[in-house]
């Protein structure tokens, strides 16, 4: 950490070392300060740019495409709900309906195409705990029981 700068910016520095040897490293990079802090800190996108040689368009871009990085803290309760082939064949269309239509405000829904559960689909994930074999009744006992500041954040 250099004189001044903020722990997020050392961490994304850290990061940076983890992972400078590998092809295609600001993905998992990314992937790591999002488990970290549950989003990626606008203010890490020139330590990037500068640690991986990239301008910052092309890092704000990344973070910006894929729907796994946010650039806030979520509010709430964050549910995630597979939507790969082996969960769409146990249900996982009509429990993302469900979830869109009533899970109501504090509720962040998500779409994902695979949480790795799919012999126990439909899956979901609630603040990054998961679970399998879920059907509307249950996903609302999940997000009931869920506390929205104990959050543990998912990464592929």
């Amino acid at each position: 950490m250099t004189s001044g700068e903020s722990p997020v910016a050392a961490r994304a520095r850290s990061a940076v070392a983890a992972h400078r040897g590998e092809r295609g490293a600001l993905l998992p990079i990314l992937h790591d300060l999002q488990a970290e802090f549950g989003y990626v800190d606008p203010a890490v996108v020139p330590v990037l740019a500068e640690e991986l040689n990239l301008s910052r368009a092309e890092v704000h871009g990344v973070i910006s495409f894929y729907h796994d990085f946010r650039e806030s803290p979520a509010p709430g309760t964050v549910v995630r709900v597979c939507r790969a082939e082996a969960c769409q064949a146990n249900g996982a269309e009509a429990l993302m309906a469900h979830a869109e239509r009533n899970l109501g405000d504090g509720v962040t829904v998500q779409q994902v195409f695979c949480l790795g559960n799919c012999a126990l689909g439909p899956a979901v994930e609630v603040n990054g705990k998961l679970a399998g074999r879920v059907d509307a009744a249950r996903l609302d006992a999940l997000v009931a029981s869920a506390d929205p500041f104990e959050r543990k954040v998912h990464t592929v």
